[in-house]
């Protein structure tokens, strides 16, 4: 499979690197999620375009940066998350995984960024503890929805590892329960929310406003 056969089978943002570090190509959901067209940023060094940092505040896009020095040496990149802005200047949060294709462009290694906006579940992270620090309860009743029920303590910490991607296994050792109530507690959250899989429960209560 060749590099553009991948980029028209994926949604995610996609950002083909140069080994001099400077963007080759960017496509449609990049520029989507990012707000920049193609050609403002073909030919400018990534560094520049994403500006990214981590959780600490820490700057982790610069020439040279510890991910260009892994693929450097052979190493594997695992994905990571860094905060990051839009051209209209919005703080967003995205995932960026990263592949390495030999040859891809004119028999020349490329590194490939596929990235994808995680903003919602890092603010319901941050809600969500705030909240549990203060010692509040987390209520989770959808406008309009007179069935609804406040989430349990447990659901909310189950929601809470949901967020960070988790999944039932980790949230089992962590809450030191089995799977299978995991899984019910799972169920249940999707029950009071109206939703169908983890990444709506995150995507509904953040896009509502419930807590």
């Amino acid at each position: 499979m060749d590099l553009d056969e991948l980029i028209s089978n994926t949604a995610d943002g996609v950002c083909a690197i140069t080994t001099e570090g400077k963007i080759s190509l960017w496509n449609r959901f990049a520029e989507k999620i990012l707000g920049y067209p193609a050609r403002e940023v073909l030919g400018r060094p990534c560094c520049e375009v994403f500006v990214g940092r981590d959780t600490a505040g820490n700057r982790l896009c610069y020439r040279g940066c510890h991910v260009q020095t892994l693929i450097k040496m052979g190493e594997p990149v695992q994905h990571f998350e860094m905060a990051t802005r839009t051209k209209a200047g919005k703080p967003i949060w995205i995932d960026v995984s990263i592949l390495v294709v030999p040859g891809s462009r004119n028999g020349v290694q490329t590194t490939v960024h596929f990235f994808r906006d995680v903003t919602a579940p890092h603010e319901m992270e941050a809600v969500l503890q705030e909240r549990l620090a203060q010692g509040k309860p987390v209520p989770a009743a959808v406008p309009g929805d007179l069935s609804s029920t406040p989430l349990t303590r447990r659901e909310v910490e189950i929601l809470r590892l949901m967020t960070s991607g988790a999944n039932t296994k980790t949230m089992a050792e962590r809450l030191h329960v089995s799977p299978a109530t995991v899984r019910n507690h799972v169920q249940n959250i999707f029950g009071k929310l109206g939703v169908h899989s983890r990444l709506e429960a995150v995507a509904h209560v953040t896009t509502h406003s419930l807590l």
